[in-house]
């Protein structure tokens, strides 16, 4: 017979209002990645002709994607063990495998943090001289020449890496109002300032206008290239923190009248404003450049990543006029960019163990942080730590949190939650989605997504990634892998310290009334 369901007895915190919420999000959308790779993966795709396929990639399946998190998160309110279980007991592992993401994520994330930390003090004294290649690679870092597996601490990289993960840990255990958002809430107003200074004196650089061009310029011929619009795809599905957890947990913070279409527009396109935000800055430094060496904008080296940032850019910074005030607008733009969308991380998982364990906001953020920056330190201070994170980085993205997707997405459509979730995205939202969205979720979405998931499988089979030896690959790519389905797996089997199943979600359709019952909540008509 049904029974009335209980409400879970936790009282799950909340945002004090959308505003909060919308900072929240724009800080995890809004990361390394907009200011160091959207402007390389645009020149090298079209230039000006790849903001048409990454505008169809945003509105197809960004757009989509992001109101799918939205809709579970606050339909379910939970991390995501929480969320896939009560859709299915047995989805739990897929929510665990989306936690295990944002934490072998994070343990890498804090030390390029660090670096920029780091850096932005140097711009100050322009410590790296006239070789900035040598002093990052060889001085600050330690690199060697070829991966190996010393586990010595770079003291130089340790230091910083220390106060970054005291700063995280900190407002992670002051909670969802007194620490996430009052953390965004000087945050991005802060970046905002810094970055838009940046931009503004990189416009009024010699040949800043060279830049410009090589950025906007477009090769429509690269539209034929289905290359081009994988780039896009892939572009829009890292940049706005979808699928693999972090939006469905900031959404299950949201007041239950909430707005939700609304919000995830604002949120979108504020991300996209930024990436174009900073192409137009990168592109006019690299212009300023370019002009200094006597050289075209597209004969520069280290454009995107990990060397624009620490390579191209102190070059930058020793030769221009004023370059120390825009070294430190650079690099404080990014550590605080780097900082918003850490903590978004950090709450994932912080949020699972919360809502499995039973711990509290404080003992989550202290247990976390430190077995988190324990192994930061152990695997990506070391000497070898630049190699392996970007080993990791691969592997992560392109395998882990493209695999989560799918199978999410396939989940959703086969449990025939789709239309539940379109139902209860309509409840108090200005945008009301309909049968397109469910076409765009349900079906394109997953086969673009599978798609990319193939390929990047055989191009990381086929032959060795970036040079690395099969045994590194293998070790940190997939052994990166491996660990997160353990994870998954391992804390999938540990039983629930709350009623788990004793949730019931708010009734979304006329009519509705949800039971619950072990493993999820099942729907029928209320015949009173």
């Amino acid at each position: 017979m049904a029974r009335d369901a209980k409400v879970h007895s936790h009282k799950r915190e909340q945002w004090s209002g959308q505003a909060g919420f919308i900072l929240a999000a724009i800080g995890s959308a809004v990361g390394l990645g907009n200011i160091w790779r959207f402007p390389g993966v645009a020149y090298e795709n079209g230039g000006g002709a790849f903001l048409l396929p990454y505008l169809v990639a945003l509105i197809t399946a960004g757009i989509p994607i992001l109101f799918v998190d939205y809709a579970l998160g606050h339909r379910f309110r939970g991390s995501p063990p929480a969320v896939f279980r009560r859709i299915r007991k047995r989805a739990e592992m897929l929510g665990w495998f989306q936690v295990a993401i944002c934490f072998v994520i994070i343990l890498y994330y804090a030390v390029i943090i660090a670096w920029a930390g780091s850096y932005a003090v140097f711009s100050l004294t322009t410590a790296w001289g006239d070789d900035a290649a040598g002093f990052f690679v060889g001085e600050f870092i330690k690199l060697p020449e070829n991966p190996d597996l010393q586990f010595s601490v770079v003291s130089s990289v340790a230091l910083p890496l220390v106060a970054v993960w005291a700063v995280t840990i900190v407002i992670l255990a002051l909670g969802v109002q007194r620490g996430l958002e009052k953390a965004n809430l000087f945050f991005i107003p802060l970046l905002a300032v810094l970055f838009t200074a940046l931009v503004v004196r990189s416009l009024f650089l010699d040949g800043a206008i060279d830049g410009l061009n090589a950025f906007f310029t477009p090769n429509w011929g690269a539209l034929a290239d289905p290359g081009v619009w994988l780039a896009a795809y892939a572009q829009i599905f890292f940049s706005l923190s979808i699928a693999f957890g972090i939006m469905l947990t900031y959404s299950s913070y949201l007041k239950k009248k909430s707005n939700l279409t609304g919000t995830g527009l604002v949120v979108a396109f504020s991300n996209s404003s930024f990436e174009i935000l900073a192409g137009i800055g990168v592109f006019s430094a690299l212009g300023f450049m370019a002009q200094a060496q006597g050289v075209a904008v597209g004969e520069l080296e280290n454009i995107t990543g990990v060397m624009l940032s620490f390579v191209t850019f102190p070059t930058l910074v020793a030769s221009m006029p004023g370059g120390p005030i825009f070294g430190f607008l650079f690099f404080a733009s990014l550590t605080v960019a780097g900082l918003t969308s850490l903590l978004s991380l950090l709450q994932v998982v912080s949020g699972a163990f919360q809502d499995k364990f039973g711990f509290s906001a404080r003992r989550s953020a202290i247990t976390i942080g430190v077995v988190a920056a324990v192994l930061s330190f152990t695997f990506f201070a070391r000497p070898d730590g630049l190699h392996t994170l970007d080993v990791v980085d691969k592997w992560t993205n392109e395998v882990g949190i493209v695999g989560s997707a799918i199978v999410m997405l396939v989940l959703l459509l086969s449990l025939g939650q789709l239309r539940t979730l379109s139902q209860h995205i309509n409840a108090h939202s200005s945008f009301t989605v309909g049968r397109i969205w469910t076409v765009l979720v349900g079906v394109v979405v997953p086969a673009v997504l599978l798609w990319m998931f193939i390929s990047g499988v055989i191009n990381l089979l086929s032959e060795p990634y970036e040079g690395y030896p099969n045994w590194y690959n293998n070790l940190f790519g997939w052994g990166s892998i491996a660990l997160m389905l353990v994870l998954a797996g391992t804390f999938s089997l540990i039983r629930w310290r709350r009623p788990i199943d004793e949730f019931t979600p708010e009734p979304t359709l006329p009519g509705e009334k949800i039971y619950a019952r072990a493993g999820g909540a099942h729907r029928g008509k209320d015949e009173s």
